[in-house]
């Protein structure tokens, strides 16, 4: 903190001890600057640097196979804009790189205290997106909501004070005085205060503070309640597979075609479906695919949506990874045509969870 800061927030005279207070509050924030910054330097760094092939298309570990796991529990509508962006590689892939930029170079600039203020409004811009992403992804206690909610205050903490101790901006201002009397410098970086009287300030610093606190209570109230409602496992599972089933067609031989897309469940597991079965309205079964027969699945028994994470015949049956949808054709084998009249698919996946969809066959 400057002294132009310390003379400001106590009205143009030093009071007894806040020197002392200002230099303990500006290496108090070396630490908070430095792992937020080490933190977006290291997800950068891991695609451009360590882990190139997550800005390779081709390659297993694209970034955009993670992107499109986020989809089922996906905020304000931004499923939807996930959707869009990975079916038009031409923003797809500017998107990523430019990501992944922002990340690498907020963190590095915060990391050396360089551009403080506005590194850190990039990393709660990024923290934000990522809420609204991923936020709810985290099999044991929402890990991403954590690293979101975290980054976002320590965001705010940083724009707010600046660039603390052992920044390169402080090197800047040192070697060139007159900055500190420049809005932008102020805006910018990190070892002047920002051009605002201290009646402004204030009301930002509250209104960035109810905004930080409004953000995490209303996100973690979403996701597991214990706020306003009890407590619950949030809208979409981050642990447990769920498929969801519709536009199910029946024919008479019993060839069966339906729409799937696994919107719940842990990224780091496929969702396996290891028995199909056609049941008529009496409940007997007319149908049956074992896990050998969705195994042996030809690849054009799969249509699916997008290009990354895909429905494919697994070693065990149907696989499906989260985010995956597709249209599934199996095929029947029934020796007469089935009479007209309602049916019931049911899936039954490797743990033991049970899909139906109900059928129905024209006359």
């Amino acid at each position: 903190m400057s002294d132009a800061t310390s003379s400001r927030h106590s009205g143009g005279r030093r009071a007894p001890g806040f020197a002392a207070l200002a230099a303990a509050a500006s290496l108090a924030l070396l630490p908070v600057r430095f792992v937020q910054g080490f933190i977006y330097w290291g997800g950068g760094s891991r695609r451009f640097i360590y882990a190139p092939s997550k800005l390779d298309p081709h390659a297993a570990h694209w970034m955009a196979y993670k992107f499109q796991t986020a989809m089922p529990g996906a905020l304000l509508g931004t499923d939807r804009l996930v959707a869009y962006i990975l079916h038009h590689f031409w923003l797809l892939y500017p998107g990523v790189i430019i990501f992944s930029a922002a990340e690498l170079f907020a963190g590095l600039f915060l990391i050396f205290g360089l551009f403080t203020r506005a590194s850190a409004a990039v990393t709660i811009g990024l923290s934000f997106v990522l809420m609204l992403l991923f936020g709810w992804q985290g099999a044991t206690c929402i890990d991403e909501w954590t690293m979101a909610a975290a980054n976002f205050g320590m965001g705010i903490t940083l724009f707010l004070a600046g660039s603390g101790a052992y920044a390169l901006d402080n090197v800047l201002l040192r070697r060139n005085p007159a900055l500190g009397n420049k809005a932008w410098f102020g805006w910018v970086c990190g070892s002047a205060p920002l051009p605002l009287g201290d009646k402004v300030f204030k009301r930002l610093a509250l209104v960035l503070f109810w905004i930080c606190a409004v953000f995490t209570l209303l996100t973690y109230n979403y996701y597991r309640g214990s706020l306003l409602t009890p407590f619950h496992g949030g809208p979409v599972s981050p642990a447990k597979h769920h498929w969801a089933l519709g536009h199910g067609t029946l024919g008479g031989n019993g060839d069966v075609s339906f729409h799937a897309y696994v919107d719940a469940g842990t990224p780091a597991e496929p969702s396996n479906m290891v028995d199909a079965s056609l049941m008529d309205p009496q409940g007997n079964m007319v149908e049956h695919w074992d896990g050998a027969a969705l195994a042996n699945l030809p690849k054009s028994a799969f249509h699916n949506d997008f290009a990354y994470q895909r429905f494919h015949a697994g070693k065990f049956g149907i696989t499906g990874p989260v985010g995956a949808m597709a249209t599934i054709a199996l095929p029947g084998a029934t020796a007469a045509p089935l009479p007209a009249g309602n049916y019931v698919l049911k899936l039954v996946s490797v743990n033991a969870h049970v899909w139906l969809l109900p059928l129905t066959l024209a006359p």
